[in-house]
């Protein structure tokens, strides 16, 4: 519907109402801030307009939106990381500062020490765990995504699990 010229605004509107929101709370778990999320929503549902037409249906649909939501985040953190030149714990901290601040958070103190101890992980593990854990997506589903094998999605989850236990033992 999204291709035919007569129907494809309807039809990519609708399917922007259909993923926006999941797209969203992907973004945001990893941004931490919600005008940049929003802004990386946007970002993202313009290059799947523009790309569209290269959508090969050898995967699902909303696992190529969220490759390309999961592929512009990454580069706005390493932008963002670039321009204020700092080093990655000094990022993570600057993020968890920002996710207390932040009016748009609505979790409560428990919340707050698990989205804390989910910005300790390493970038991959952080995503791994996102997606599983919050997103509820398959081992196969991750896979497609990131073009890693199930064994390696299943042992960084697993690691990004025992991090996480341990850093809420130890705050």
């Amino acid at each position: 519907m999204c291709r035919n010229p007569e129907s494809g605004n309807y039809g990519f509107n609708l399917l922007v109402r259909k993923y926006q929101e999941q797209v969203y709370k992907h973004i945001r778990r990893m941004v931490f801030d919600h005008d940049d999320a929003d802004d990386l929503v946007q970002e993202t549902f313009i290059k799947v307009w523009k790309n569209l037409n290269q959508f090969r249906h050898d995967s699902k649909l909303y696992t190529w939106i969220y490759r390309i939501a999961t592929n512009e985040t990454l580069s706005f953190l390493k932008k963002k990381k670039r321009k204020y030149l700092l080093p990655i714990n000094d990022y993570e901290n600057q993020l968890a500062k920002n996710l207390e601040d932040d009016n748009f958070f609505t979790g409560d103190e428990i919340q707050l020490k698990l989205q804390k101890a989910i910005l300790s992980l390493p970038e991959k593990q952080r995503l791994v765990f996102n997606m599983k854990y919050f997103d509820e997506m398959t081992y196969e589903e991750i896979s497609e995504i990131f073009g890693t094998s199930i064994g390696a999605l299943k042992a960084s989850y697993h690691f990004a699990v025992k991090k996480i236990e341990n850093n809420l033992k130890n705050h």
